[in-house]
């Protein structure tokens, strides 16, 4: 009777690898989209983002928590620590990749919805929850291999399309240039006009509109998204706002601790800058505010 428990303890103390079942419908969440991005620089490095249904790297991982927990991703997810989800400096988002901890074979599979991690040595950062699964939350970082799931990635790619289709181009039809009337063959009854009385009527095209120039109001408006100590953060928070026009990062020094701020701008008014302030807000930023310089 003593034998089944020994070796059920023995089978306990191998520590077999965790496998997290994907999850296709709830990991596209509503108000996400499908997002690849265009190339981009961050401290130097240049960022190449690609639907690379290939992909296959080994490097370090690290992890990402409270900073941004509630906030929105890169993608439109909201955060979420204790979720199975990651950060990606390229793949698209969404897609499914499935990590190793290469030191101690645990494997576990993640969706990629954010940007990150900008530090030439490191190649994702997971979710507060993926890391502690993965057996490297304590350590903080960890070698690992990450692959992309072609399949699942795919699903999640045509779910989120589906949710929200890209818009279809507008197509603008204005007559340009030299309209010209042939000569027909006169209908019974019809009066006949003489020879070279149509012309070509030549039909200028539409006046543009003048583009009202934007003219930031006298020393800078700007939108101060955050602050933060660390800033591979800030970096973060720059990615995930960049749609929302130029944003910088500006270093600072409080009460000695150096701080990065995250900043849009200059805008052209209070108004705009308002706006942008609330739309930042959604985001999960709460201490969005307007700054004058």
């Amino acid at each position: 009777m003593l034998g089944a428990p020994l070796a059920l303890a023995a089978c306990a103390t191998q520590n077999p690898a965790v496998v997290a079942p994907p999850i296709l419908t709830s990991q596209a969440a509503p108000e996400s989209i499908y997002k690849v991005g265009t190339p981009y620089q961050v401290e130097g490095i240049w960022y190449y983002p690609a639907e690379d249904y290939a992909y296959v790297q080994e490097g370090i991982a690290s992890w990402y928590g409270t900073d941004f927990h509630g906030k929105r991703t890169a993608n439109g997810d909201r955060y979420d620590m204790n979720a199975l989800t990651a950060a990606h400096p390229t793949l698209p988002m969404p897609s499914v990749v499935k990590v190793t901890n290469l030191d101690n074979g645990t494997t576990l599979k993640v969706t990629v919805n954010d940007r990150g991690p900008f530090h030439s040595k490191r190649i994702i950062d997971v979710s507060k929850k993926a890391a502690q699964l993965l057996g490297f939350y304590d350590k903080g970082t960890a070698r690992v291999r990450v692959e992309i799931d072609p399949e699942e990635s795919l699903t999640l790619k045509n779910i989120a399309m589906a949710k929200r289709p890209p818009q279809m181009p507008q197509i603008a039809a204005v007559p340009r240039g030299v309209v010209s009337a042939s000569d027909l063959a006169p209908l019974p009854g019809s009066v006949t006009v003489p020879a070279g009385t149509i012309r070509p009527v030549s039909v200028p095209p539409p006046a543009a509109t003048p583009a009202k120039p934007v003219t930031p109001a006298s020393g800078g408006i700007f939108v101060q998204a955050g602050a933060f100590s660390e800033e591979a953060n800030a970096r973060k928070l720059e990615q995930q706002l960049a749609e929302f026009g130029a944003v910088h990062i500006v270093p600072t020094t409080v009460n000695k601790k150096k701080l990065y701020r995250v900043r849009l701008g200059p805008v052209a008014d209070a108004g705009a800058a308002t706006a942008l302030v609330n739309k930042i807000k959604g985001y999960g930023y709460n201490d969005a505010k307007v700054v004058r310089e």
